[in-house]
């Protein structure tokens, strides 16, 4: 191959242009664009100095032909008239990637199968020795791209995908592609600001994946030099020669730009588990010593002091909300992103990359550029600041909503349906001494969420629309909902939470959405108890108003009497108890956050220090307790896989040794009040028939709940 050969490199889309000026500096020729890839022209020098060099790029592949493909018959003949034996052995292995269909060819694997078996017919020597199928580390992948009736064959020079680069050894959930991430700083002009001595800083690093780029690219470290193996390694036209004298050369630049330095490059994430995430991969990258990272909260980030860093790059990938719903509650952390640069970056480029540029609105700068990309199938932009004062804007563009506006007809038939529920609800609760209650929960179909009132606050939460619902609709829907809502109660936004509610299989029992659960703590009454809750920081809010009667349940039984609260979360159910009369109290949970507020909780009803709070994993704790109570309330996760607890809890699978375990803490004549939030929940009663089960979990559902009953399951249970 001294010749040179039309080449395909594909990429994200999104990075077609700056790939094709990458590969023009690698010497490549015959540049054409396409969606998602370029076509060059090169030799075999030009395409493994690509797949070495390349920072953008996904594959790169080598077309050996373009034939017809209307039928299996057909794309068989073209696939065996190609001369296989330039590429692969008889008895070497080979894996074949297809990919499309057509009205002849529906099924990719079916078309894959006849690719394959004309490579092997092609090859098969006359004692029957032929090619074998491997996935893993195959002598030859061959990528067939069928579009309408043509398929192009050509051999994968890359194997795995060039964005890895063989340094990521430990990840967060969702990073950040590293040829994504190559993409934000070429777009950023990173190379520029570091030949001038500037710093780059990520507030907001996950595993490192920006940082370790950033350093990369300015020691002219080649992005492949860590990895183990390329497919074209194996190929029978390989020139090792010419390989190792490419990789030869790259080490030698490698060992050149650290031995020049490198500018300031830190990262920093609120969570212990990215930063070691990130120190792993900048480790494996060969940059400890280079690339500084510290955990520390947005909240308490500034501009590092230590030396004088008075220009350089900051660059993020912060959270945008991929729902719909989850706009609100992520707007304080833009909000604080625009402060941060403002305050202590001035003269500083800035770049944001987020899948919602609405929130970039409120950082209060004016973005210079923006480029549309795509992470993964998330249409996003790259939002770039120039941090100077004539940038700053005093108007955030957050969406204001006015309680006097005309409503549109949607928004006046979810109004109606408010004051008609409020009209029916708020005399009842306000007798009760109740000021949080919900007042509406997905009443309209198409207006799908679920409304709470929390004194003169209101939160709502959007469920989330099925695929079918277009976008734009689905907000424009969410948008009705405020309005109707400002209008009935007469409350503008600042007292308006929204959020989405959505399943969360895997997850934890509180997903959170801000490190902010203290700062905007408002009280809410519920009979003789005050609760402290939170509409912005956690989809929770620090009470579950769908337990209200549960709480009461739990307190009629615990007068005079000593009460244990497992995964007591922010403990509002000993708050009730211990007003009601309750003598003592354990409540263990295994979140140093929610016990915090349950202490607040404590101290705003004046509860003494007969109630004790317990910060431990519940399933060891219960394993090792020996103390008895008179009354306990177990009322578990439906599935918790915390990293802190020792074991995976799966309530459906292990309810019966929780509640047997339970039982043998009981005094006798004790009750355990077992509650769930599972909605498929089965009781094992044959497991458990030693004990009196009654279902109470009709007599457990309010007024306000009655609309969707199922929305927990409630059991007494007793010796039998």
């Amino acid at each position: 191959m001294s010749q040179h050969h039309a080449l395909f490199f594909s990429c994200p889309k999104g990075l077609e242009s700056i790939l094709q000026d990458e590969l023009a500096a690698l010497g490549g020729s015959d540049l054409r664009q396409t969606v998602a890839g370029v076509y060059a022209t090169g030799d075999l020098t030009f395409a493994y100095r690509c797949c070495l060099w390349s920072r953008l790029a996904n594959k790169a592949f080598l077309p050996l032909d373009k034939i017809a493909a209307d039928s299996a018959d057909e794309l068989y003949e073209g696939v065996h008239a190609i001369d296989w034996s330039q590429h692969l052995r008889a008895d070497g292995s080979l894996w074949i990637d297809f990919i499309g269909t057509n009205e002849g060819l529906r099924n990719s694997q079916f078309a894959a199968q006849k690719v394959k078996d004309a490579i092997v017919d092609r090859l098969r020597l006359p004692d029957g020795q032929r090619p074998s199928v491997l996935r893993d580390n195959p002598d030859l992948i061959v990528n067939v791209r069928l579009s309408k009736q043509k398929a192009v064959v050509s051999i994968d020079l890359a194997g795995a995908s060039l964005h890895k680069r063989g340094y990521r050894t430990d990840s967060v959930l969702a990073p950040l592609k590293e040829n994504l991430a190559a993409a934000l700083l070429v777009r950023s002009n990173w190379l520029s600001v570091a030949e001038q001595g500037g710093a780059f800083i990520d507030p907001m690093c996950g595993s490192g994946t920006l940082l370790i780029e950033a350093a990369m690219m300015a020691a002219d470290i080649a992005p492949g030099i860590w990895r183990s193996q390329f497919a074209f390694e194996r190929w029978l036209q390989h020139d090792p020669a010419i390989w190792q004298q490419l990789k030869a050369e790259a080490e030698q630049r490698r060992q050149r730009g650290l031995a020049r330095g490198l500018p300031e490059i830190r990262g920093y994430d609120e969570h212990p588990l990215a930063i070691r995430a990130a120190e792993r991969n900048i480790e494996a990258a060969g940059l400890g010593e280079f690339v500084r990272v510290l955990r520390k909260r947005l909240e308490e980030f500034k501009r590092p002091t230590h030396g004088e860093l008075n220009s350089g790059l900051l660059l993020t990938n912060p959270p945008y909300g991929e729902r719909l719903g989850e706009h609100q509650a992520l707007v304080p952390l833009y909000r604080r992103l625009g402060d941060v640069l403002k305050n202590d970056f001035v003269g500083w480029q800035a770049g944001v990359f987020t899948g919602n540029p609405e929130l970039g609105k409120v950082m209060g700068l004016r973005s210079q550029k923006k480029y549309k990309l795509f992470n993964g199938s998330i249409p996003s932009e790259l939002l770039l600041f120039d941090v100077r004062e004539e940038n700053f804007v005093s108007d955030r563009g957050e969406r204001k909503i006015d309680p006097a506006a005309e409503l549109s007809p949607g928004a006046e038939m979810v109004a109606n349906r408010l004051k008609k529920n409020r009209k029916q609800l708020e005399k009842e609760f306000r007798k009760r001494s109740i000021d949080c209650y919900r007042v509406y929960d997905a009443d309209l179909p198409e207006y799908a969420a679920a409304i709470d009132l929390y004194g003169d606050h209101v939160h709502i939460q959007e469920y989330a629309p099925p695929k079918t619902v277009e976008a734009r609709k689905a907000e424009a829907r969410l948008m009705e909902i405020q309005q109707a809502v400002a209008s009935v109660f007469q409350v503008d936004g600042d007292k308006i939470s929204v959020k989405q509610r959505r399943r969360n299989p895997g997850k934890q029992q509180y997903e959170k959405l801000q490190d902010n659960a203290f700062e905007k703590l408002l009280t809410v009454h519920e009979a003789n108890a005050k609760y402290l809750v939170n509409l912005w920081a956690y989809l929770d809010t620090g009470v579950f108003l769908d337990h209200r009667l549960v709480r009461q349940k739990v307190a009629e039984l615990a007068l005079g009497k000593r009460l244990l609260n497992l995964f007591c979360y922010t403990a509002t159910a000993t708050v009730q108890a211990a007003i009601g009369g309750a003598r003592s109290s354990v409540s263990v949970d295994m979140s140093r956050t929610y016990l915090q507020w349950a202490r607040k909780n404590f101290e705003l009803n004046r509860l003494s220090q007969w109630h004790e709070l317990v910060q431990a994993d519940c399933l060891a704790w219960l394993d090792s307790c020996r103390e008895p109570f008179d009354v306990i309330l177990l009322d578990p996760p439906s599935f918790s896989n915390s990293k802190r607890m020792e074991e995976i809890l799966d309530v459906q699978r292990d309810h019966v040794k929780l509640i047997k375990r339970c039982m043998e803490l009981l005094n006798p004549g004790g009750t355990l009040v077992f509650s769930t939030n599972l909605k498929r929940f089965k009781m094992d009663e044959e497991q458990l028939s030693a004990f009196r089960i009654a279902d109470i979990t009709r007599a457990t559902i309010d007024r306000d709940f009655q609309r969707h009953p199922d929305i927990h399951r409630c059991f007494l249970i007793t010796a039998a």
